[in-house]
């Protein structure tokens, strides 16, 4: 079994649509009551000129995210992972994460604490 700090989750929020769908696997995944889980999604709404408005939204794990541990061991990716309906978030190996991160600049690497 992979060390799994080995292992994290890359999420490139530029192509986040809100849906939400990373969310709500995760609660179901681990049953989870409502406002709890191990990714959360923030909205976040920036002004523009001309009073337009951008809406980015954020998903990022909680200190709850154990990147679906049972899951990993069996060869499946994470929950948020297998449902996120952008295809935005990807679990690896750390180091050929942080690889990718240099070719776009609206990614984080998390790395669940050891």
């Amino acid at each position: 079994m992979p060390d799994k700090c080995e292992y994290g989750l890359l999420i490139d929020y530029e192509y986040c649509t809100g849906c939400y769908a990373c969310q709500v696997a995760c609660a179901q995944e681990y049953g989870w009551p409502e406002g709890m889980g191990g990714i959360r999604v923030t909205e976040v709404e920036q002004k523009l000129p001309n009073d337009r408005a951008y809406l980015a939204y954020i998903p990022f794990p909680t200190e709850l995210c154990i990147l679906c541990t049972p899951r990993t061991r069996q060869g499946l990716e994470p929950a948020c992972v297998q449902h996120c309906m952008a295809a935005c978030m990807k679990y690896g190996k750390i180091e050929e994460l942080a690889k990718e991160m240099g070719k776009k600049p609206r990614m984080v690497l998390w790395v669940p604490r050891s």
